[in-house]
């Protein structure tokens, strides 16, 4: 059975509850970085048809896939999620605006020209929205699609985010299971700068399949591979979402989250090398079994120093961080190549 064929069987049996296609499937406010310094943001997750390649099959450690809508919403739908949502901005004086669809944004079969042209025509008109980033999958990333988002938006910044993963195509073929290659990301991304937008790249630390030291050194050569291309790099730590391939291996104790300690090491090094570079990291579900994790005694101020650590770019938030469980996240570095791809469970 092929990857993709595994993750499609599984997604095939959950059942999704139904929900108005007027409302939006999330929405929050939060801080994020920019090249001026921190800076307040939305984050509004469209409910839309859903992606297209996560009805095909889709990643394996995605779980957005079923926050797509049940009946496909209409123009007027997606339009009124936009409104509901900025009520989360009613107290916000400047702020970045980001836009999931648990797809594509720049899909026209999930977001319609038209709507794309209504959201961001009453986004730029909002004077407190600096920049608005949406993100994309590399193929719908054309010369056309950025200069129609850069125009429309007129004044306002433009941001295009997407999720390579990793810079090495055998990872993300057979342990993410992604549907595209690092040369596709490249391509989008030079047309994405040549074009007026700038190029935020999501990375995973920790798919399934790979030792935690094959894992983070996997990373560290990804932000060597794609800091030409990238003004913003955001790593994502995986976390074992419901109803997916991840769940799976970790239901029967074949998978298990990063350790912390992981992506303190790997923020640590690729700072190091490209100190002008903004990399951030936000740990979901840290100190979770789900989540990434190190001992309970640690777990939280680990994750609080990285959140600190992104905000900021001092590495001194990480630097005086330590705890007993970093020995023992040593000894799986130097072992877990060795278990024959069974992770070593604390």
């Amino acid at each position: 059975m092929s990857l993709n064929k595994a993750v499609l069987d599984i997604r095939n049996r959950q059942r999704v509850k139904p929900s108005p296609s007027d409302e939006p499937c999330a929405v929050w406010t939060g801080r994020d970085i920019l090249e001026t310094g921190p800076i307040d943001t939305i984050t509004i997750i469209f409910k839309t048809s859903g992606c297209w390649w996560g009805k095909a099959g889709g990643c394996t450690m995605c779980g957005y896939v079923y926050d797509s809508a049940q009946a496909e919403p209409s123009d007027d739908d997606l339009v009124a999620q936009l409104s509901k949502a900025m009520k989360k901005a009613s107290d916000l004086d400047r702020f970045m605006v980001k836009i999931f669809t648990s797809g594509s944004f720049l899909d026209t079969k999930e977001i319609p020209l038209d709507v794309r042209h209504r959201i961001l025509e009453e986004l730029g008109r909002d004077g407190r929205v600096v920049k608005v980033l949406a993100e994309t999958r590399p193929e719908f990333v054309t010369e056309e699609s950025v200069k129609d988002c850069v125009s429309t938006l007129r004044s306002t910044a433009f941001e295009i985010a997407t999720g390579l993963e990793t810079s090495s195509d055998f990872i993300r073929k057979r342990s993410i299971n992604k549907g595209f290659t690092f040369k596709n990301f490249v391509d989008a991304a030079v047309v994405a700068k040549e074009n007026g937008a700038t190029v935020k790249t999501y990375l995973m630390l920790k798919p399934p399949f790979i030792s935690e030291k094959v894992a983070l050194e996997d990373i560290v050569q990804t932000v060597r591979d794609a800091a030409e291309y990238t003004d913003f790099f955001s790593i994502n730590l995986c976390n074992v979402q419901r109803g997916t391939f991840v769940e799976y291996l970790w239901d029967r104790k074949q998978y298990r989250p990063p350790w912390l300690w992981s992506i303190v090491d790997v923020l640590l090094r690729t700072k190091a090398e490209f100190p002008d570079k903004i990399i951030t990291s936000d740990p979901v579900g840290a100190g979770s079994k789900r989540g990434p994790h190190n001992c309970r005694e640690c777990s939280h101020a680990v994750a609080d120093a990285i959140r600190q650590f992104s905000l900021t770019q001092d590495v001194s938030c990480l630097e005086r961080l330590s705890c007993d469980c970093r020995d023992l996240w040593e000894q799986v570095l130097e072992l877990e190549d060795h278990t024959f791809g069974s992770p070593i469970l604390e």
